[in-house]
């Protein structure tokens, strides 16, 4: 019954629903470019915002008979965006305008000699926790690299606020880590191994 509130305590939101604030972004970045492991290591604190990734099937109209019938076409991934907090080291900051100089640099307009294009492209972890910190749904997107690192507004207005800029990734796909949890079947660590994934999503 769509009224019962037992109902839907029963068979809608039985974990009480999975929330916005319990992610972790993790950054794999490309070797030899003077990025070190410390900023790396602090941009999983400095992350403020990020989204699960999208993904969109475009439809195919196959004229028939004065009509039009869809099927499906190919899959296109979207870019994909984070917003990071900025500290006074910069840190984090420079690791991405590195990381950008290095696909193609600022004044020259060619890429680093000493990065290839499957060494700047990295796969790149979002990660959604339960309210116990379990990790319940992890997306590996794969060979992202940032398109646009956005500039940070500043005004003599400006109180109480710490700055923060956007980075945009384009990437190749993505792919679900954990697919799913097993709560009720007992225990919250019961994840279905990547073994068992069925179909393209599974180990290649």
């Amino acid at each position: 019954m769509p009224f019962n509130i037992s109902s839907f305590k029963e068979n809608g939101l039985v974990y009480g629903g999975a929330r916005p604030s319990l992610f972790s972004v993790t950054l794999n970045v490309p070797q030899g470019i003077g990025i070190d492991n410390v900023s790396v290591d602090k941009f999983r604190f400095m992350c403020r915002s990020a989204e699960l990734p999208p993904s969109a099937v475009a439809a195919i109209d196959v004229p028939y008979f004065g009509r039009r019938i869809k099927i499906g076409g190919d899959r296109a991934f979207g870019d994909w965006s984070v917003n990071v907090m900025n500290d006074e080291d910069f840190a984090v900051k420079a690791l991405f305008e590195k990381w950008s100089n290095a696909i193609n640099r600022m004044q020259s307009n060619v890429r680093d000699p000493n990065v290839s294009t499957e060494e700047y492209k990295q796969d790149l972890m979002c990660t959604q926790y339960s309210k116990d910190g379990i990790k319940i749904r992890e997306y590996r997107i794969i060979g992202a690299f940032p398109t646009t690192v956005a500039g940070i507004g500043l005004d003599w207005d400006a109180q109480n606020t710490v700055e923060t800029f956007g980075v945009t990734f384009a990437y190749d796909y993505w792919v679900p880590e954990i697919e799913t949890s097993d709560k009720k079947a007992g225990g919250v660590n019961a994840y279905r191994p990547e073994s068992e994934l069925d179909g393209p999503l599974g180990p290649e």
